[in-house]
């Protein structure tokens, strides 16, 4: 595989726990946005964030949605958290086998933050009254495959998809992306 060194501005979500109050707008408003047409309903599953909560101890953690993983993983860690514990699952942002969240409702296919594409900013950050969520872009050196390589690359994803959901469930999903452009 050929590359070569670009730089690249990443962006993430930086995340500040003491200032989360538990108010949830980032879900709903990502669920708008990722509703089929654009905010036209409100379906907290179909959010790329959620908020684990510990209401009694007035504790709210925003996780937003990450890679795919094709396998449930080994890491069984607690942590915890004003006495009260919590296990590594609770945290990860991956999409995976052993648990429901980030997947779609309809198909079950994964679901990833994809910083609300075609926004200036993703709409969690924007809505966030409170700035628990803010937008942090940075300059990295990053490996750029060759075009080939990309397509190689998104052949061998769509396969891995198509054998794990079957390929009219992929057809489908794939079918509802289309219609949004």
């Amino acid at each position: 595989m050929k590359s070569q060194k670009t730089k690249k501005t990443i962006k993430t979500i930086k995340i500040d726990v003491d200032k989360c109050n538990g108010c949830r707008a980032c879900e709903m408003i990502c669920s708008a946005f990722h509703a089929e047409p654009k905010y036209s309903s409100n379906n907290p599953a179909r959010s790329r964030i959620r908020i684990i909560r510990e209401p009694l101890r007035d504790l709210y953690i925003p996780v937003y949605a990450g890679e795919y993983a094709v396998a449930e993983c080994a890491g069984r860690d607690k942590y915890t958290i004003d006495g009260k514990e919590y296990d590594e699952c609770s945290f990860c942002r991956a999409s995976c086998p052993s648990r429901d969240e980030f997947k779609e409702p309809d198909s079950g296919l994964p679901l990833k933050c994809d910083m609300c594409e075609g926004e200036q900013e993703p709409l969690c950050v924007k809505w966030c009254m409170h700035d628990a969520l803010l937008l942090e872009e940075r300059e990295e050196e990053v490996d750029e495959p060759e075009p080939e390589d990309e397509q190689e690359e998104l052949e061998i994803g769509l396969e891995a998809l198509a054998d794990k959901y079957g390929l009219e469930k992929v057809k489908d999903a794939m079918a509802r992306i289309s219609k949004k452009d």
